[in-house]
């Protein structure tokens, strides 16, 4: 509706997680160069984690684009699997058959390939997103799966992304070996108030602006205040925002257009 109006492309605050549109902060870039070095270097296991909305799965979309074509991936996004759903899951995104109803052979026609491609000199890597989900079991078969190896090196580098609860989850005694197999970790925290501006220019560029809206520092910082830095709320506070400057027929974002599109957000009674 405001597209036009404001001259974009397209929505810059869109609620897909579309890895154009990424916006490395200093803690997603270290974040990335950690799961890239863990998976390169062959470590086994990477765990990431982050709140909420901190924009994980964007993440793991813009690693798939910096792997090499010797490194065969396999992304799982939904979670709430069981042990025989995951193992499925995770053949047939390697291309494999995944209609075998037995977990045995499962693990099995998994093995094959992983020494297959080990031989042809190919990296293998599994990324299990919102990995908080996962089942005290499941995260048990996880840990099978990395006792597949030579003798010099893992044959699949398991990356597992989500929620806080993910790293509490893992300190369970049920979990005490997993959790001791895992070498590399990393925790992703919100945007602070500089970061909240270039991570709203950077969007704005991505989506073709042509430089007719504008925040105003005053708005950076409520918009700042309202998310608490997390891009997920950043997106929907100023998705509103943009919304509304096209029905009051203005292109500058200030303090109040926020503040009026968060209270709108969350249910308050608007104050003038």
């Amino acid at each position: 509706m405001y597209l036009e109006f404001l001259g974009l492309r397209e929505r810059p605050f869109s609620m897909t997680a579309d890895p154009a549109f990424l916006y490395l902060s200093r803690r997603h870039r270290e974040a990335l160069s950690h799961m890239i070095y863990g998976i390169r270097e062959r470590k086994g296991f990477v765990e990431v984690t982050g709140e909420i909305g901190t924009g994980k799965t964007t993440l793991c979309k813009a690693l798939l684009r910096q792997l090499d074509a010797n490194t065969k991936t396999a992304l799982v996004l939904h979670s709430g699997l069981s042990e025989l759903q995951l193992l499925q899951a995770i053949v047939q995104d390697f291309g494999l058959d995944p209609m075998r109803t037995n977990r045995l052979n499962l693990f099995n026609q998994l093995n094959r390939f992983l020494i297959e491609q080990a031989t042809a000199g190919n990296n293998i890597v599994l990324i299990i997103d919102e990995a908080q989900n996962l089942s005290l079991r499941v995260l048990e078969q996880i840990r099978m799966l990395s006792n597949l190896e030579t003798d010099k090196e893992k044959l699949i580098q398991i990356v597992l992304v989500g929620q806080p609860q993910l790293r509490d989850k893992l300190t369970q005694p049920a979990l005490r070996q997993l959790q001791q197999r895992i070498a590399v970790h990393y925790h992703i925290t919100p945007l602070d108030v500089d970061e909240v501006r270039t991570y709203i220019e950077h969007r704005l560029h991505v989506a073709g602006s042509d430089g007719s809206v504008a925040w105003t520092d005053e708005a950076i910082e409520e918009t700042f205040q309202c998310s608490k830095g997390i891009p997920r709320l950043i997106n929907i506070i100023c998705d509103r925002a943009l919304l509304a400057c096209y029905v009051f027929r203005v292109k500058v974002v200030d303090r109040g257009i926020i503040r009026r599109s968060y209270q709108e957000l969350t249910g308050q009674v608007l104050v003038s």
